[in-house]
């Protein structure tokens, strides 16, 4: 990736946290690297190398700043929202696909040789998957060693490293200090027994009370609820279950995860920020869509608006597949129906992960409370996705996931369109059929005929998922 030295340097001289995850700050004089915000004085230039990841600093030699944590920065905008091969990549590391099944797993869940994988990822972020995955590993190691009272040796291995010392020598490498130092640092409080708590860090503004609004309006009982300015799910990670609450806060979302398997923190946390949309530039989306004057106003008035996504791709399907046609009151209804076929959560005492594809494939007739023909559309949803035969995960070929989605009868393009806004991550999804977005489109003065307001909406590009966002708030 080409880093512009000069706006680079401008950035850090600033300390503009906009640019916290773009890109990270290494001083030769002392061999550390920082996020762009740190608040150290700044270097000389000719002290200062830029590189495109925490990963590529560290390959470089340099260790992390043990004050400004550039390892706890927001992700990259630029892989939050990127659909091609590097962008899929990246998404799929910080679900910890590298941890669980090695290179050649990533490789071959993306379609393509692993030296190829090699070879773009050096090129664009100046480290393989493997450094990436270890950084994320030093990371991950990092918050377990600091918010919980595991042995160190438990830590190791539940942070992905395959032995003890490997754990030793990269924490001394990328943090200057031995595992038992960090811990005596403790910069975050203890959770209760079980619990992990962290900070999860965004680029401002966060306007969380849109995310909160969406998301319980459509809470599902035994799987997620709001309580306050906290909302609570149960999760299903590749290793167990979870339960994690999310508070948004002025700098960072707290978090506090339950897990089942701690070999599950990085997934969990990445899936927590992908709910949240917490990697997005929320200052390039206004930007664009604030010279509409007919969306000005709302963008003035509630910036930061984020697009809810998901912790589960095959979830925000069924949901789709279910509100077609019906308000999403009545969606909320029959999927309440469905999960207590399903398992009788709210009997379970906590929080659960949304069921697995294969149980909702073979949930009885009485189950779904639905027309026959939409039954069958969710049968044959679950069913592929059970088989391996269609990707709703952030890791996904979008434009191949949608072409396999829509050859399932009954899905066309709003429920596609739908999916691949929240499972899929993509931010320039509109939906000018839809019937809350052409009355939110009324309600601003925009044109309401699906047609015109499909064009007019040309002008939001790349950014129309946020824009649908604000319509149904509006609406």
């Amino acid at each position: 990736m080409e880093l512009d030295f000069e706006r680079c340097y401008r950035a850090v001289d600033s300390r503009d946290q906009r640019f916290d995850g773009w890109f990270y700050t290494a001083v030769r004089s002392t061999g550390i690297y920082c996020r762009p915000s740190c608040p150290a004085m700044t270097p000389k230039r000719e002290n200062v190398a830029f590189y495109p990841s925490a990963a590529a600093a560290q390959r470089g030699g340099f260790r992390a700043c043990k004050r400004c944590r550039p390892d706890a920065a927001p992700g990259s905008p630029e892989w939050d929202v990127r659909a091609d091969l590097v962008g899929r990549a990246m998404r799929l590391i910080g679900d910890g696909v590298v941890d669980r099944d090695g290179v050649p797993g990533l490789a071959s869940r993306l379609g393509y040789t692993e030296r190829h994988l090699n070879r773009l990822l050096t090129a664009e972020l100046g480290a393989g998957p493997l450094a990436l995955a270890r950084a994320q590993r030093a990371q991950t190691a990092r918050v377990l060693i600091e918010t919980t009272d595991l042995g160190l040796a438990e830590i190791a291995f539940a942070a992905g490293f395959g032995s003890v010392r490997q754990f030793n020598d990269t924490i001394q490498e990328v943090y200057a200090q031995a595992p038992g130092q960090l811990r005596e640092r403790r910069p975050i409080a203890h959770a209760e027994s079980g619990s992990i708590n962290l900070r999860l860090a965004y680029r401002a503004p966060l306007h969380a009370a849109s995310l909160l609004d969406f998301l319980q309006a459509r809470a599902l009982p035994g799987v997620e609820e709001r309580v306050g300015n906290a909302y609570r799910r149960g999760l299903t990670l590749p290793h167990g279950s979870a339960t994690v609450a999310l508070s948004p806060g002025d700098r960072w979302v707290s978090a506090t995860l339950r897990l089942s398997d701690v070999r599950d923190l990085a997934p969990a946390v990445a899936r927590c920020r992908r709910l949240f949309d917490l990697d997005a530039d929320p200052i390039a989306v206004d930007a664009t869509l604030a010279a509409d004057p007919a969306l000005s106003a709302a963008v003035t008035a509630e910036p930061g608006v984020r697009v809810p996504r998901s912790v589960d791709g095959f979830e925000v399907a069924v949901r789709a597949v279910v509100g077609q046609q019906v308000s999403v009151a009545g969606a909320r209804t029959t999927l309440t129906r469905m999960l207590r076929a399903a398992g009788s959560f709210e009997e379970k005492g906590d929080l659960v992960g949304f069921p697995a594809a294969a149980v909702v494939a073979d949930l009885p007739d009485s189950a779904f409370g639905m027309p026959a023909a939409r039954r069958d559309t969710v049968r044959a949803l679950a069913a592929v996705v059970a088989d391996g035969k269609l990707d709703l995960e952030p890791g996904a070929d979008r434009d191949e996931s949608m072409a396999r989605l829509m050859e399932l009868p009954g899905i066309g393009a709003w429920t596609a369109g739908y999916v691949a806004m929240r499972a899929i991550g993509d931010p320039d999804v509109f939906l000018p059929t839809d019937i809350a977005v052409r009355r939110g489109a009324r309600a601003l003065g925009l044109p309401d005929t699906p047609a015109a307001l499909a064009k007019h909406a040309e002008g939001w590009r790349p950014w129309r998922s946020y824009a649908l966002i604000r319509l149904w708030r509006a609406s």
